[in-house]
């Protein structure tokens, strides 16, 4: 593995990519969450025409035909608000990565290939929707499915999911660990929310920061892939800001 050597923060831009010597143990640890989620390399194309109190959730269609239900039932429909206290939650684990569940905001399904999926239409469910995109795509086994059904359609979910394919796992002996949280916009349509956290590999620790752009469509919180950056990832200097939440 080669480094660049400038040490300062850098997204990731191409499965395999080598960044900054910090941010390399990073990308080590975080390669398949990297893969999955990751951004068109320099120069994208042009994209084609076309409370104080936690609150908060099938084939890919139109966000704008999409209903308020949830896909597998889940109620507590919210259209506007934000999260500000940390949510209760039963954190599992996929591979060494914990993620959060809950009855109310989900995950409410299993998929038959194995990844869970359904999250509450409320703010709580997008970020129980993001802390779980940072788990699901750990899993080799299931993150090509995963990735299938969590890319939301749009104008860069092809491209997107191409390279996912011929990904590979090489996040072997990484541990992942969420800190903490800041849902930065949500108006029950769409939703930005940032995951923050600590990632270590071969004795070298990072804190990060993940920054999912979603969208709600058939009943469920996805990726949007209306550009070619709906996930910033990237180093941080520690979890100033963020809300306290974690396993």
């Amino acid at each position: 593995m080669s480094s660049d050597g400038t040490g300062k923060q850098s997204p990731f831009t191409r499965p395999g990519f080598i960044a900054a010597t910090v941010v390399v143990a990073l990308i080590v640890v975080c390669a398949i969450i990297l893969i999955i989620v990751n951004v068109s390399q320099g120069n994208p194309e042009t994209a084609p025409t076309s409370t104080n109190q936690p609150t908060s959730g099938a084939a890919p269609s139109s966000p704008a035909a999409s209903g308020d239900e949830s896909v597998c039932g889940l109620g507590g429909v919210e259209l506007s608000g934000t999260v500000t206290m940390a949510p209760a939650a039963t954190w599992e684990y996929e591979g060494t990565t914990g993620y959060p569940t809950s009855p109310t905001y989900g995950p409410g399904k299993a998929d038959p290939a194995g990844f869970r999926y359904c999250f509450q239409h409320s703010p709580t469910g997008a970020l129980f929707a993001a802390a779980n995109a940072l788990a699901a795509p750990t899993n080799a086994a299931t993150s090509a499915a995963w990735a299938d059904y969590f890319y939301a359609p749009g104008p860069y979910r092809d491209s997107l999911l191409a390279q996912v394919k011929g990904a590979t796992n090489s996040a072997a002996g990484a541990r992942l660990s969420i800190g903490g949280f800041r849902l930065l916009s949500y108006d029950g349509k769409s939703a930005q929310v940032d995951v923050a956290g600590t990632g270590s590999s071969n004795g070298v620790s990072v804190t990060f920061s993940a920054v999912y752009s979603l969208v709600w469509v058939d009943g469920d919180w996805k990726l949007s892939t209306e550009t070619p950056t709906p996930f910033n990832f990237a180093s941080i200097p520690n979890l100033a800001g963020y809300t306290t939440w974690g396993q």
